[in-house]
C-alpha cells in the first residue's frame, strides 16, 4: 500500500520490503535481531524518506537492495551508500539485519527391532500420515522420552552399542536397534522379507543404516 501511495500517486510514504529492510538495516548497523529490529529499521526508513519524489527514492532503495546490498555478498564496492554505511564500516556488512538466533532442535529417543528369522527381517509399514509416511521400516514405536519398550516378542536380545542418530527438521533422533533372531510370528501387520534383498525395500535413511549396522555386526559376529 505504501508503495502504491508513493510511485502511483506521488504521496510521501514509507515503503519498507524485505530489499529495503536489508538496506536500512546496513545502512544504520541497527544490530537487534529480526524481527524486534522492524521498528527501529521503518523509524530509520521513515527518517530518510524524503518529502519530494517519495515513489522514486521508495523504488531506488528496492533496487538497491535487489541488485548491490544482496544478502549474500554485497556489491559494496558499487554502492552509492558506502560511504555513510555503518555496516560497510565493520566489515562484515552481510551480517546485517541480524537473524534470530535458532531454536536448539530438541532431542528423541526411539526404539527400532530388527527380528530375523530363516533369512527374512520382519518389516512394517509406517502409518500413512506422519513421519516418514507409508513407508517400510523396522517396527520402532513412539519416539520420545519413554522408558525402554517391552520386546515385541521373546527372544535373546541384542542391542547394538551404539544408536543410530538421525536429524529431522523438526527434532533429533537417537534410535537404540535391538536385534534378536525370533520364532514367533510377531502381532500386528508386516512381511517378512529377504535380508538378501533388503537393499530394494525402499527403506528410509534411518532404517537403512540401522539395518546396515545390524548386519555390520550379524557378520562379525559370525
Amino acid at each position: 500500500a505504501a508503495a502504491v501511495a508513493a510511485i502511483a500517486f506521488g504521496q510521501r510514504a514509507v515503503v519498507v520490503d524485505a530489499n529495503v529492510e536489508r538496506v536500512v538495516a546496513r545502512l544504520f548497523a541497527i544490530g537487534t535481531p529480526l524481527p524486534a529490529a522492524r521498528p527501529a529499521i521503518r523509524a530509520a526508513a521513515d527518517r530518510i524518506t524524503p518529502d519530494a519524489r517519495a515513489g522514486d527514492f521508495a523504488q531506488a532503495m528496492m533496487d538497491l537492495g535487489a541488485t548491490i546490498c544482496t544478502p549474500r555478498n554485497p556489491a559494496c564496492g558499487l554502492c552509492p551508500l558506502r560511504e555513510d554505511c555503518a555496516a560497510f564500516a565493520t566489515a562484515d556488512p552481510a551480517a546485517f539485519p541480524v537473524k534470530p538466533a535458532k531454536k536448539p532442535k530438541p532431542h528423541r529417543t526411539g526404539h527400532g527391532w530388527w527380528m530375523e528369522r530363516d533369512g527374512h527381517v520382519w518389516l512394517v509399514r509406517r502409518p500413512e500420515r506422519g513421519l516418514l509416511g507409508g513407508m517400510r521400516a523396522l517396527p520402532s514405536g513412539t519416539w520420545g522420552d519413554a522408558p525402554d519398550p517391552t520386546p515385541p516378542v521373546d527372544a535373546e536380545w541384542r542391542t547394538l552399542a551404539e544408536p543410530i542418530g538421525h536429524v529431522f527438521t523438526h527434532f533429533s533422533l537417537a534410535l537404540r536397534v535391538h536385534h534378536a533372531h525370533v520364532d514367533a510370528q510377531p502381532d500386528g501387520e508386516g512381511e517378512w522379507w529377504p535380508i538378501s534383498g533388503l537393499d530394494e525395500a525402499g527403506l528410509p535413511t534411518l532404517f537403512a543404516r540401522a539395518a546396515a549396522a545390524v548386519r555390520k555386526e550379524r557378520d562379525a559376529r559370525n
